[in-house]
């Protein structure tokens, strides 16, 4: 029960505008070769696969604060690198902290930029 009412306080605690997200209809990503230094951004539709050297990249879901489609996107991706069967990364990436659930390769680095609904 103590359980339940703290959780329940966290929740009331919360300000309404970091509860609600709009799910966008696409999202750019931006994509860092490390061996030639080269950038790429890349617009995804949702549910789209872009082939980017070894890496195939799927955004499946693109959010932002309902009250600021400027505000703080989030992507759900999954990357696979070398067609190889496991992803090497699945998992939400947030736009203002890129590393908190960063893709960890050798190579390459991702990250969300911003999502839109055009």
């Amino acid at each position: 029960m103590k359980t339940f009412l703290l959780a329940l306080l966290v929740f009331l605690a919360l300000p309404v505008s970091a509860q609600l997200a709009t799910t966008a209809s696409s999202g750019t990503l931006r994509v860092l070769d490390k061996i030639t230094g080269r950038t790429q951004d890349i617009r995804f539709d949702l549910g789209q696969t872009h082939s980017i050297g070894l890496l195939a990249i799927t955004m499946s879901e693109c959010r932002y604060p309902s009250y600021n489609q400027s505000g703080d996107a989030y992507a759900l991706l999954t990357i696979v690198y070398n067609n190889n069967i496991v992803p090497i990364f699945r998992g939400w990436m947030i736009a203002s902290s890129p590393a908190l659930n960063a893709l960890d390769h050798p190579r390459y680095d991702v990250w969300i930029l911003r999502c839109s609904s055009e």
